[in-house]
């Protein structure tokens, strides 16, 4: 049997597959039908200004103002949208080869069958209301618009504030823990846990900020966005004050004046540019902690009846975050696209933007799966104190650079005595092993004040953190 005879029909595409638990919130905002029943609404709501909107009078000879339950109506054609209205949709497009014009006769059918619902009403004459005006680009970006806000308010946002809340705690709960640090690799001056992990709260938290701070654009103007046909129409209406209007109140977007055919999309552009670099700072976390727990700083809780290696029984694998480190590069691949070719469009309109925006939903999907895993990972993984401590106890050479320091400061006093601090540091240290005793003799040897060699003999490497725990209240401003 072929699989493409089987039904349901078989994902192809793993978002809706093997990992459709983590990724189907989206579908309420980026799927076709979710981008179907936003249009019905932003037609709906055309209709609703067109006949209610200046005032509670109609901008359009000959329609009356709609009743209160006429309004109510019209918007039960989105919030009873379901699963026969997309097979409906569906084969009307079959016929008219065109997704809005779909649209537009389905509401049609609805106003035709208003009498059964409201009795005497002006709705079935008013099909010529629907679209009125429109192109189908004025539809279009103004429900794109209200799908990927509602996607990223109620969908993404919320996933990336789960991790940075994650992050946070973990920030506060080890902020005292000291660590060694690796600089291109080799040991070097140790942090505590917490203030590493409160540089990734603070990174993360600004695209945060970038991301809650976007506007969404939107415009409903015409066929070259000059309100032509408007105007041919109703010279007298002030169409542009109208648009303005509709756009930033009734829809909650910002009004964009000026456009071709399409809105330019550079909001697009710019939310998916601070998304792809919160992606890409991700990205780098997952990979950090996955050295982390290499190492053995963290340690992973195993999953009872998991399997890590299909030979190797004694393995607890971190896929989680390798699996995050991978989908975090295609979402990050197809929102460096979309922000590139979304601006772009030939003259007052080309159509390379259509299938484009038709992966919206897939460059999300990647990211959210990403945030799912890492979260998930966080979860299971904790600190490996005893590793951690024993790490520090071997690495004493990290004290060169405080007492070297010393040294230079005291030689700017005039103490006689501490020349050359580099470079006899890196003599005692570079290369060798060294012990508590080796820096204990050497400071020994120095002509340090009472204070400053007591101060340089009491450090240890689990004590050198400087004001690493202290820089944790940093993390949020």
């Amino acid at each position: 049997m072929n699989l493409t005879d089987i039904t349901p029909h078989i994902a192809l595409s793993p978002l809706d597959g093997r990992y459709q638990s983590a990724t189907s919130p989206l579908v309420e905002y980026l799927s076709e039908p979710a981008l179907n029943r936003t249009r019905i609404h932003v037609e709906i709501e055309w209709m609703i200004e067109l006949a209610n909107g200046d005032g509670g009078n109609s901008v359009i000879p000959g329609v009356e103002p709609f009743a209160p339950e006429e309004i109510d109506y019209l918007r039960s054609i989105e919030a009873d949208f379901n699963d026969e209205s997309i097979a409906e949709l569906a084969s009307i497009e079959s016929v008219t080869h065109h997704d809005v014009k779909a649209i537009e006769y389905y509401i049609d059918r609805r106003l035709d069958a208003a009498p059964d619902v409201l009795g005497s009403t002006q709705l079935p004459r008013l099909k010529p209301l629907v679209h009125f005006a429109c192109t189908s680009e004025d539809i279009n970006n103004l429900s794109y618009a209200l799908c990927v806000k509602g996607a990223v308010e109620n969908i993404w946002l919320p996933a990336a504030h789960k991790l940075v809340d994650q992050l946070t705690a973990n920030a506060e709960q080890y902020r005292d823990l000291p660590m060694l640090s690796l600089t291109h690799g080799q040991p070097a001056t140790p942090s505590t846990l917490g203030k590493e992990m409160a540089v990734w709260v603070y990174r993360l938290s600004r695209q945060i900020r970038h991301v809650e701070a976007q506007e969404y654009l939107g415009k409903i103007n015409g066929a070259t966005g000059t309100f032509g046909a408007h105007t041919a129409a109703l010279p007298e209406v002030d169409w542009a004050s109208l648009s303005h209007r509709f756009v930033s109140q009734r829809l909650g977007l910002t009004w964009n004046p000026l456009t071709t055919q399409i809105e330019s999309h550079d909001w697009q552009a710019e939310l998916y540019s601070s998304i792809s670099h919160f992606n890409r700072i991700a990205h780098n976390l997952a990979q950090d902690v996955w050295m982390y727990i290499s190492r053995g700083v963290f340690a992973q809780v195993p999953v009872k009846g998991a399997t890590g290696s299909s030979t190797m029984p004694h393995k607890v694998n971190p896929i989680r975050f390798e699996n995050a480190e991978a989908n975090l590069e295609l979402s990050c691949a197809l929102f460096d696209s979309l922000s590139a070719t979304l601006v772009e469009s030939r003259w007052q309109r080309d159509l390379t933007d259509s299938t484009t925006q038709r992966n919206i939903g897939v460059a999300f999907g990647y990211s959210m799966l990403a945030l799912y895993n890492l979260s998930g990972g966080l979860d299971a993984i904790h600190p490996h104190e005893s590793v951690i401590a024993g790490e520090l106890d071997e690495n004493w050479e990290v004290l060169g650079e405080p007492i070297q320091t010393a040294m230079r400061a005291q030689a700017l006093k005039g103490v006689e005595g501490m020349d050359n601090p580099y470079e006899r540091v890196k003599e005692l240290m570079r290369g060798h092993s060294i012990s508590s005793d080796d820096v204990e003799q050497f400071i020994g040897t120095l002509n340090f004040d009472d204070d400053t060699a007591a101060r340089l003999a009491a450090l240890s490497p689990s004590t050198y953190t400087g004001v690493a725990n202290k820089l944790v209240d940093f993390m949020h401003r």
